[in-house]
């Protein structure tokens, strides 16, 4: 029997996205899942469909946008991005405009879309942002920026809809197991207590969705308890 409630999640194929999409189907939303590879049969239920489209180009974007606006959804959460680390002036061109789209431009081109219906079910706006979006590091100019530029998106859009009865969270990771750091030179500790693991978000997100819908936690930062990485 198919839910009542939809979720909209990008980055859904795999790490935080795949996880969230996982406790929500567990919760019994019906789960719409973006990605540039992802199919139905990734989640083995009947509340799954998925969406093909790239978040970092312009056109596939409108594309899922205007496909989207069709749905009557009440939560979006905005998990896809990606992260180089690099001397700013060895970054490429190419690379600066992609971590852009996808990290904030993407996000906010798909609440303009979803934003009516978000309110109109008084429904949830989740940005799944970083640490770097509340502090400074070297290396992450681009990505601290795109990070920054969603946190501060959500803040205002916090105020914005105040009168209606959306609730918007900015969570902010610090360094969490996944994929993220697959084409990157270092990654996560192999310690449990110096990173996350992604049912960590998942629980962040869980607990979101099951507050007193009269309470909103805005803003919702969660580290490690010690710190490690790895160099690779």
């Amino acid at each position: 029997m198919m839910s009542s409630k939809i979720a909209v999640i990008t980055g859904a194929s795999s790490g935080i996205g795949k996880e969230i999409s996982l406790r929500l189907l567990k919760l019994g939303y019906r789960v719409i899942g973006v990605s540039r590879t992802i199919k139905d049969e990734y989640f083995h239920t009947c509340n799954f469909s998925s969406l093909q489209a790239d978040l970092s180009d312009e056109k596939s974007t409108f594309k899922l946008c205007e496909l989207l606006k069709k749905e009557d959804a009440s939560i979006l959460i905005n998990s896809a991005g990606f992260g180089r680390f690099e001397p700013h002036e060895e970054l490429s061109a190419k690379t600066i405009k992609d971590m852009t789209f996808l990290n904030l431009t993407a996000p906010m081109l798909l609440c303009n879309a979803l934003l009516r219906n978000l309110k109109k079910n008084n429904g949830y706006l989740i940005n799944i942002n970083s640490i770097e979006a509340i502090q400074a590091s070297k290396f992450a100019g681009v990505y601290s920026a795109t990070k920054a530029g969603l946190k501060a998106f959500g803040d205002s859009l916090f105020i914005e809809s105040r009168k209606s009865g959306l609730s918007v969270t900015n969570i902010n990771p610090d360094m969490t197991q996944t994929n993220f750091y697959d084409e990157l030179r270092f990654d996560v500790s192999k310690k449990e207590d110096e990173k996350l693991f992604c049912s960590d978000i998942a629980d962040a997100v869980e607990h979101i969705l099951t507050m007193r819908k009269g309470a909103v936690v805005s803003d919702y930062t969660i580290r490690s308890l010690k710190f490690g990485i790895s160099k690779k």
